[in-house]
């Protein structure tokens, strides 16, 4: 298991073992124009799904933690009918927030619930307060990537170097 993310292109390269969450992972990059790289070894979907959320939370927070870097941003963004906001900001009480409850839905082979895990497991390994808001949208995979879109604007907003030098806010 690896992970790898710099500000850079919004390329990817992200094995998993489960497309879908592939899929939203190379959104997050690309929304936030991080260069990630994530490969995990095959196991059950559960635990590559929280092993995914650590791993990458872990790189991300030396990325936020970095001399100069906000450490807070925010993201709106859209994937078709959806509208999703995310707002995070570093913490040492870390914590999901999300009015999104996605427990009874699938996408693209994904229980949706698995998401709520991964970011969970994103947010604690990171040291976030992961605020999560879904505005409007009712199909679950267009929910999703919306979710991932914006958090992956989020992170951008939080990793980018203040006018100030460090943390504002």
């Amino acid at each position: 298991m690896s992970a790898r993310i710099a500000n850079g292109a919004g390329t990817a390269n992200v094995a998993t073992g489960l497309p879908v969450l592939d899929h939203l992972l190379t959104l997050l990059a690309r929304s936030g124009r991080f260069d990630l790289a994530l490969e995990l070894a095959p196991g059950d979907a559960e635990a590559e799904v929280a092993e995914a959320g650590r791993s990458l939370g872990d790189a991300l927070g030396r990325l936020l933690r970095a001399d100069g870097a906000r450490g807070h941003g925010a993201g709106i963004m859209p994937a078709d009918e959806a509208l999703a906001q995310v707002v995070l900001e570093l913490s040492e009480k870390p914590l999901l927030a999300s009015n999104v409850d996605l427990s009874e839905a699938r996408a693209g082979g994904l229980r949706s619930d698995l998401a709520a895990r991964f970011l969970d497991a994103l947010a604690t390994s990171a040291r976030l307060t992961l605020h999560v808001r879904l505005i409007d949208g009712d199909d679950s995979q267009h929910v999703l990537e919306a979710i991932f879109k914006a958090l992956g604007v989020a992170l951008a907003n939080a990793a980018t170097v203040s006018d100030n030098g460090g943390r504002d806010g």
